[in-house]
């Protein structure tokens, strides 16, 4: 019998895995998350699933399916019938959507077969486009995303298409980036409220730190001077070594945009405490209205020598502005020569297929077609974001004032809360998700430090699923009335409603009534991969 060697029990004693993998600073231990989870387990569908939980936690653009208005159209000439109360804020009777113009993007394709290497026009080139890997990406793909970030801001600015690197989404451009930029133990500042994707893009496998500077609701969340130095001042008396700040401009979840004085405000900090500043710019083109959006670019134009052009990088992405996640088309723009170099290294680790470039590369080049586009969806999501807020307002809901970006509100539940606490906020929460269905995520998981703000997504439905969910809030608000929570109701109409009283069986009958109608949905399932054996 061969004797076991003395090295077994020190084989047994090993860890299988990395700490990377299990130490838990993915980030996704949040309610941010739960909420997918939530979804992911009892997913709404009009007609197969019309009681389940309505996915209002990701901020995503899909596609209104005009087969699907239509057949709406066919049952009934108006569908007021089955919106009792809020008729009168929201039509959705047959119309164009009013998300981002997927149809025009679709029509584009179907003109231009040429621009994929999947059709009879375009597979000439399949050789060429399948072997090509140059990290630096395709030249008309590099050129065609540059000027579109120039029109993305008005045409205000240039950007150079050689300080272009590629990465994985916006996830991947974040955490190059910050590989570039920083070592494990290094800080960055970030603003409060912000996208509690941040704590597993930036911080898991780079090792930084996230070091909150705290804003409030007194003036609308805004960044001050002030609250920079506070924060950068705590770090280094805690002795942690400070590398840079961490802007989203437009924000998430706040959907307000910086102006001129506060970005140049920025600039003029980072340059004095020679730090980085990475603005994350990737709702740019989700604008409607006044203010309009100042890209850091433009300062830095507008400002000669404001700060040091190595210290200023910009992420961008077409995930929200044209609505392509699934496509992961990323970019880090950097000023800084050296994390150009080092990024385009790194950007072997996430490149975007030569495929999507090829495709991209000759829509984003048709500049008749991308105005148009672009005015069109700045229009629809400028609708849906004023209808949402009127009908939240309709049953006394507020939003942040001032909000114009982004494809979320910034919703005021703070009247609803017992106690201003994070655990009156968290039942609150679970009450919204497991009892009205809706998957909107609490401020908490943003690090905002008021509790009773959520953060509720509204491009990524339909209009009949829009109806629902408004419903549904319309309910919780009366149940909650009834139940003798603290709701102040700001609109006459809203307070005089007798629809605030429906019981919870009456109102879940009117979802699964409105629901028939529709023969799809269009909200998305959640991203989070389960695990397999």
């Amino acid at each position: 019998m061969a004797c076991p060697s003395s090295s077994e029990p020190h084989r047994r004693e090993q860890p299988l895995l990395s700490r990377i993998a299990t130490e838990g600073n993915h980030g996704e231990n949040s309610l941010y998350f739960d909420g997918w989870k939530a979804y992911e387990s009892d997913p709404y569908h009009p007609t197969r699933n019309p009681r389940g939980v309505i996915q209002m936690g990701l901020a995503e653009n899909q596609a209104v399916c005009k087969t699907s208005l239509l057949f709406i159209a066919q049952k009934s000439s108006s569908f007021y019938t089955f919106l009792p109360n809020i008729g009168h804020v929201i039509d959705i009777r047959l119309r164009s959507p009013l998300q981002l113009c997927f149809d025009m993007m679709e029509e584009w394709i179907k003109k231009h077969p040429e621009a994929s290497i999947c059709t009879a026009q375009g597979v000439s080139e399949f050789r060429e486009t399948a072997i090509f890997q140059d990290y630096h990406g395709l030249p008309a793909f590099r050129n065609a995303v540059a000027r579109f970030m120039e029109k993305a801001r008005g045409g205000r600015v240039s950007f150079d298409p050689d300080r272009i690197v590629m990465g994985g989404g916006a996830t991947g451009a974040n955490e190059l980036v910050i590989f570039c930029l920083a070592d494990p133990g290094d800080a960055f500042l970030v603003p409060t409220p912000y996208y509690p994707g941040f704590d597993r893009d930036l911080r898991w496998r780079t090792g930084i730190q996230l070091l909150p500077v705290h804003c409030s609701s007194s003036n609308h969340f805004k960044l001050t001077r002030e609250a920079l130095e506070a924060a950068y001042g705590e770090a280094l008396l805690a002795g942690v070594r400070v590398k840079g700040l961490i802007l989203a401009n437009p924000s998430n979840p706040l959907g307000t945009v910086l102006d001129s004085d506060t970005l140049a405000s920025i600039l003029r900090f980072a340059d004095e405490h020679r730090i980085h500043l990475v603005c994350d710019e990737i709702y740019s083109a989700t604008v409607s209205g006044r203010p309009a959006f100042v890209s850091i670019a433009e300062v830095l134009e507008e400002h000669p020598g404001i700060c040091d052009r190595d210290l200023v990088h910009i992420v961008y992405s077409l995930s929200k502005d044209l609505g392509l996640p699934g496509f992961r088309v990323g970019v880090v723009y950097s000023y800084n020569d050296e994390v150009v170099l080092c990024g385009r290294r790194m950007s072997s680790f996430g490149l975007v297929s030569s495929q999507t470039q090829r495709l991209l590369a000759s829509m984003l080049s048709d500049e008749e077609f991308m105005g148009a586009f672009m005015k069109e969806s700045t229009r629809r999501l400028g609708e849906r974001r004023a209808a949402f807020t009127a009908g939240l307002a309709e049953v006394g809901i507020g939003c942040l004032e001032g909000a114009n970006a982004g494809l979320f509100l910034w919703m005021n539940l703070r009247p609803m809360l017992k106690e201003g606490t994070v655990e009156e906020e968290t039942k609150l929460w679970r009450a919204i998700v497991e009892e009205v269905k809706l998957n909107v995520s609490p401020g908490s998981s943003f690090h905002c430090v008021e509790p009773g703000w959520f953060r509720v997504c509204i491009a990524n439905m339909d209009e009949a699923t829009v109806g629902v969910a408004l419903q549904r809030m319309r309910r919780f608000v009366g149940r909650s009335a009834e139940t003798g929570l603290p709701v102040r109701r700001r609109g006459s109409r809203a307070a005089a409603s007798g629809g605030l009283r429906l019981s919870l069986s009456s109102l879940m009958a009117e979802d699964v009534c409105m629901s028939t109608m529709s023969p799809r949905l269009l909200s998305p399932h959640s991203p989070l991969v389960r695990a397999t054996s």
